[in-house]
């Protein structure tokens, strides 16, 4: 099984997504997604930048889905991110993972949020309302504990 990674500026279906990681296939029982949406951060936030190295992300992104293939019975692994400006509410992120049982469904698709919010190869600046940029983002402190827990 070969995941589908894309990195991409247009929007995605997750509905369609999962669908097409199911087509035809009687053997999954448990199909878990996750989409990330862009947070107005309590009404400040006009965007958020998301920038990237074309190939590079994707590599990455393939690397770590590969990892989360050997650790998990998955059938199926879908993960999209998107970048350029994101306005709030507007999804950034989706992650599908397909399997014959939920454990491995929710803890892959766990495993992989953990590691694009926190290490994958993408750069994000907010832009204010007020017209300013603000800074870039980085990784939270309950982020990288989150990831951590797979290290082991």
């Amino acid at each position: 099984m070969i995941p589908t990674i894309r990195v991409q500026a247009q929007d995605f279906d997750a509905a369609q997504e999962a669908a097409r990681l199911t087509q035809g296939r009687a053997d999954i029982g448990a199909v878990v997604t996750f989409t990330g949406l862009c947070r107005d951060e309590g009404g400040r936030l006009a965007a958020l930048e998301l920038e990237h190295y074309p190939g590079m992300a994707e590599e990455e992104i393939s690397r770590v889905a590969a990892q989360a293939v050997e650790r998990w019975p998955l059938q199926g692994v879908t993960v999209i991110h998107r970048f350029g400006k994101i306005a709030p509410g507007a999804q950034i992120v989706l992650v599908v993972t397909a399997s014959s049982h939920r454990v491995a469904a929710f803890e892959a698709a766990t495993f992989l949020m953990d590691y694009l919010k926190t290490r994958a190869p993408f750069w994000k600046k907010e832009h204010r309302k007020d017209g300013t940029s603000g800074d870039w983002v980085a990784a939270t402190e309950a982020d990288d504990a989150a990831a951590g827990r797979w290290d082991a």
